[in-house]
Parts: structure tokens; sequence; C-alpha cells
């Protein structure tokens, strides 16, 4: 199967199509990111394990979609706010049959990859993997866990088949789900928790749960995720999420937050998609969520904040 990553050169892209291109599969990285691009070229793309060994892959990665060709598989990993235009670029790669996977962060992808591309050719899902870019073309995977994948609808599909079998080959424990929107939320009750925690403070994961006053706050975070997810038919079972949240915590040790990663490049993060789902969500339904507007409010001020300071220096 011939598969392009979208947004390869990053953290969470670079593992996936690291694995699978190791494992044998026909695997393009495509990203933006000249600098990226050229050292995985020049070096191969190095993944650096939790237990500190480092596998350096070959494989292909282009800044040119028109250049890599048709592929059966697009897996997006490109930040929410680039989704569309990634998906538009993405076009020259696309043929009758391509199918898309989006793996991304937050709550909407599938809705932003389908205003491009059709809602028919979408599969949507999440990874519990944990991955920071150390440099470009160098990765370090310090954490691992389930990646969930499911057509929209719940049904079984062939494409569902094909990119499970690859991911398995590449040696990710997947799961299929019928009921893959609950496990995005699943995945988002943990982000929402987590992220702008560890963005705010600068803790790494496990610091996270070191301290009564954020084991209060993610607590009180969750709480209000749980709501806005029952007034919208979504299950979620708030012990089973906390024991889980807390669980993956306690094991990534050394681990970096997403969105402590963007503000640290003094990057435009996805605090919209994370927290202002949960937002959105309690506006639509009558449900207060107060923590979460607090962490919109802080993320977007700080963000910002380091954001007028880059354009002042580029001017």
């Amino acid at each position: 199967m011939k598969i392009a990553i979208l947004g390869g050169g990053g953290a969470m892209g670079g593992l996936f199509g690291g694995y699978l291109a190791r494992a044998g599969e026909d695997v393009v990285l495509v990203d933006v990111a000249p600098d990226a691009v050229a050292a995985i070229n020049a070096e191969g793309l190095a993944i650096e394990e939790k237990d500190g060994t480092v596998a350096q892959i070959r494989v292909p990665a282009s800044t040119d979609p028109a250049a890599v060709g048709t592929v059966d598989l697009i897996v997006t990993f490109v930040k929410c706010y680039h989704t569309e235009a990634a998906v538009r670029a993405a076009g020259p790669m696309t043929g009758p049959h391509t199918a898309f996977l989006s793996l991304q962060n937050g709550w909407g992808n599938g809705d932003r990859i389908a205003s491009v591309a059709g809602t028919d050719r979408v599969m949507v899902g999440l990874t519990y993997h944990s991955a920071t870019l150390l440099a470009p073309g160098r990765v370090k995977h310090p954490g691992s866990g389930i990646t969930y994948i499911g057509e929209l609808d719940g049904r079984g599909s062939k494409r569902l088949s094909k990119a499970v079998a690859a991911l398995r080959a590449a040696s990710f424990d997947v799961n299929i789900s019928d009921r893959i929107l609950d496990e995005i939320w699943k995945k988002l009750s943990l982000n929402v928790c987590t992220l702008p925690t560890a963005a705010l403070l600068r803790f790494f994961a496990n610091e996270l749960v070191a301290h009564d006053g954020t084991v209060a706050l993610m607590q009180g975070l969750l709480d209000e995720v749980v709501a806005v997810a029952e007034a919208q038919g979504i299950r979620l079972d708030r012990e089973e999420r906390w024991s889980a949240i807390t669980g993956l915590l306690k094991q990534a040790v050394g681990a970096k937050a997403s969105m402590l990663q963007d503000v640290e490049a003094k990057r435009k993060t996805e605090i919209e998609v994370i927290n202002g789902a949960i937002v959105d969500a309690g506006r639509k339904t009558g449900i207060a969520t107060p923590l979460n507007d607090s962490m919109v409010w802080l993320v977007t001020a700080m963000e910002e904040a380091y954001l007028a300071e880059v354009a002042k220096a580029a001017a």
C-alpha cells in the first residue's frame, strides 16, 4: 500500500511514517518544512526510544505532493488549523480510491477533511502514543499506547482493514472501533485535562499528577467534559477516564505535551479544538464550562503575547 503522511516532518507523523516504512510499506513523508525534509532525505529519520536506543530509518520525504503521485492512503498529522490547506495541497496525491485517515488531536478534524475531500473518503482515529520532535529528522518516542481507528458510520470496510493490517505489521497496537467518535472523545478528555495544564505550567507529563493543585484542576476539567459529552449522547465513564488519564501520566516520565512543545517553539496552539471544543459544546447544550473557558482564555493570551513577539522580531 502506498501511504503519504501529511505532517510527516513532525513528531507523530515521523513516528508513524517511520515505523510503517521500516515494516516495508511504500511511505512518503510530506511536510511544508524544508529543513525537516532535507534532514530526512540526507540522513534518514532517527527515532529515539524510551530505553535510549535509536532506529535510523530510510524513508523519502517531500515538500511537493505533485512529485509523490497518487497514493492509497493519506494519514493526516498536521495541526488542526492547517488541515483544510494541507488536504487541498494533497490533491495531486488523491486518486479515485484514495482514503484519508485523521489521527490528529482535537475535535472536528474529520469534518475539516471532509469539507475538502468529501465525507466518503474519511476515516478517523486517535492514538495514545507520545512523541517529541528533538530536531529536524529526529523524534523521541517516550510513550506507547493503543491506536483506535474506524469509519465515521461505524461500518467495516476493505480500506479500514488494509490500514489496520499495515499499522499492526508496523508494531502498532490497533483496535477497530464501531463507535469511533466515543473513542475520540475519550482521547479528547485526556488532552483537555493535560495539554493546557502542562503548557501553562511548563510541566512534563508525570509532573501533572505530582501536585494536589494540578490534580484538582484536571478533575474539574474532566467533569465538564463528561457533562457535555453525555448531553450529546457520547458515552464517557468518568471514573474509567480518570484512572486512564492518571495511569498514562504516571508512565509518561519525561514526556512533553504537544501543546507545551508548541508554546516552547512559539507556535500557534490547538487550544481551539481541545478545550475550545468543550466550551462550544457547553454553549450548544446549555452546560457551563468555567474551567475550560479559563484554559482557553489563558492559553490564548499567552499565545497572543509570544506570537506578537515573533512578528515584531521578524518585522
